[in-house]
């Protein structure tokens, strides 16, 4: 495997399969599979999931929500998902850890640095719930920010495309593929691959991060081989 320890971040989003809110089982269990595939082959890795399948604090504010409270809202969201995934992952076998940014045993074990760390090294898949714990961060920024911590050699974003592209490609059939390109031009094209907090983050911490589509079984296993899928972005 060309990487061995690693940081998936997952949307809340793509949980939610062909359905319109909550959790797809269906989409949960490919999802743990290729988890354990990977895990397997002795890769490390930790998980950072979204909550926008559920509620997204930002959303919120427009109807009304205190921007504070969406967001704890939405950091209970991520918690209801990473729950998820950890019993999909408990009912095939493999061994995981729940983390918290926030206090709240016994749902998960608040999150250290080196408490997550040492599930790694004992082959456990540690998910890392609740963003950063703040109001007004993103879970990109989180799992940007759990990368650096645990000293991940990449950042994984698992999308339901496969790759950074000029347009979104689901609406503009003109767009085209980006197999790499870097932080700076993100920004200056002002494409939408994470939010700015999160590139810089990667960027000032030289986290690499790769772009790719997570819903095709065997791509997770793909990307760490080192197959030239998705779109690698760079300092």
């Amino acid at each position: 495997m060309k990487y061995k320890r690693i940081l998936l971040k997952l949307s809340g989003e793509s949980l939610m399969g062909e359905r319109q809110y909550g959790i797809d089982e269906t989409r949960l269990s490919e999802y743990a599979k290729q988890i354990k595939e990977v895990a397997q082959q002795g890769v490390e890795m930790g998980i950072v999931i979204g909550g926008g399948n559920i509620f997204r604090g930002l959303s919120g504010t427009s109807k009304g929500f205190d921007r504070v409270k969406g967001d704890q809202m939405g950091m209970l969201a991520t918690v209801i998902n990473s729950l998820a995934l950890s019993s999909a992952l408990t009912a095939i076998g493999q061994k995981n850890r729940v983390f918290t940014a926030i206090r709240m045993e016994p749902v998960g074990e608040l999150y250290t640095n080196q408490k997550a760390v040492e599930a790694l090294k004992n082959g456990e898949i540690a998910i890392f719930s609740c963003g950063t714990g703040n109001p007004f961060f993103t879970t990109d920024t989180a799992a940007a920010l759990r990368g650096i911590e645990i000293e991940a050699d990449i950042l994984l974003k698992g999308t339901r495309v496969n790759g950074v592209y000029t347009a979104d490609p689901e609406k503009d059939s003109t767009a085209s593929k980006f197999d790499e390109i870097s932080f700076d031009e993100i920004y200056f094209r002002g494409l939408r691959v994470m939010d700015l907090t999160a590139t810089t983050l990667c960027k000032e911490n030289n986290l690499p991060l790769i772009v790719f589509n997570m819903d095709i079984p065997g791509n997770l296993k793909r990307v760490i081989s080192g197959e030239n899928i998705g779109t690698y972005v760079h300092k």
